[in-house]
């Protein structure tokens, strides 16, 4: 199915963003139908980072929006979705989604691929998951270089990954690196593709999760802020405020929007 005709999944949009008010079960069972059905399409994990940047940058913004999903990973997004009246909206998270997805994937056969991170990282990530899922396949990974690669390279990579014939295709990369090459891949990759952001780092272990309290309370943000303040004190000082002036911003229209479409989008569909 070309990605231009994606599944009319009930969404909501904040600030410009469609983003898909499935729950998590929900999310998964849309995509192992691709799976069955060798659909390509890719899902983007998305936070106040990922609406923050849509909305400064078209090229994003209409990057998110040909997603097959744009799932919901920050509280501040569930809790957006909410106040729309999506009241059992549940939060669908990278490492979550791709955990269940491996646990899936050991019954029921689905050949994983994963894309990003560094060398090290794939290594243990992959040693990880085949004792965590006995008989899990992982069936490659690659670990792309810190620099622009040429349409050579990127040819062999996309050759690389179909030959594995990968049903799932993780990519972690970061945002909104992960989400342009999903989007520029979206017809050359035989699978469906998964950014989940830090995910590699969270299941290794390299990378601290906050505690379940900062996730619930929406405050993972503030705990990675405590743990790298150098690095990130300046995107959450602007991020965070923009998001919420552009979310109030559009709130009427947007609510209103989802209103007059909602049995639309609902008839026939998750």
């Amino acid at each position: 199915m070309d990605v231009q005709q994606k599944p009319k999944y009930r969404v909501g949009k904040i600030i410009n963003s469609n983003i898909s008010t499935l729950s998590f079960n929900e999310t998964i069972s849309a995509i192992e139908a691709w799976i069955s059905e060798k659909h390509k399409q890719y899902v983007c994990i998305c936070n106040t980072h990922s609406l923050v940047t849509a909305s400064n940058d078209s090229t994003f913004e209409e990057v998110l929006n040909q997603a097959g999903l744009c799932t919901p990973d920050g509280m501040p997004l569930v809790w957006a979705l909410k106040s729309y009246g999506y009241a059992g909206q549940e939060r669908v998270d990278g490492p979550n989604l791709m955990l269940k997805l491996c646990e899936l994937s050991k019954m029921k056969k689905y050949k994983i691929f994963l894309y990003g991170g560094t060398k090290d990282t794939l290594a243990e990530l992959t040693q990880k998951l085949l004792k965590q899922y006995e008989g899990i396949e992982i069936v490659g990974h690659h670990s792309p270089p810190f620099r622009k690669i040429t349409e050579e390279e990127d040819a062999e990579v996309v050759k690389m990954i179909n030959s594995t014939e990968a049903d799932i295709v993780f990519v972690s990369l970061g945002c909104p690196k992960q989400e342009y090459w999903m989007y520029d891949h979206r017809d050359r990759i035989n699978g469906i593709m998964i950014g989940v952001g830090a995910a590699f780092d969270f299941i290794t272990g390299s990378i601290k999760r906050p505690p379940l309290i900062f996730q619930k309370l929406g405050l993972e943000w503030l705990f990675r802020l405590l743990k790298e303040p150098k690095r990130l004190w300046k995107r959450y000082a602007y991020n965070n405020p923009v998001y919420v002036y552009r979310f109030l911003k559009t709130y009427r229209k947007n609510k209103k929007y989802i209103v007059m479409t909602k049995e639309s989008l609902e008839r026939g569909s998750f």
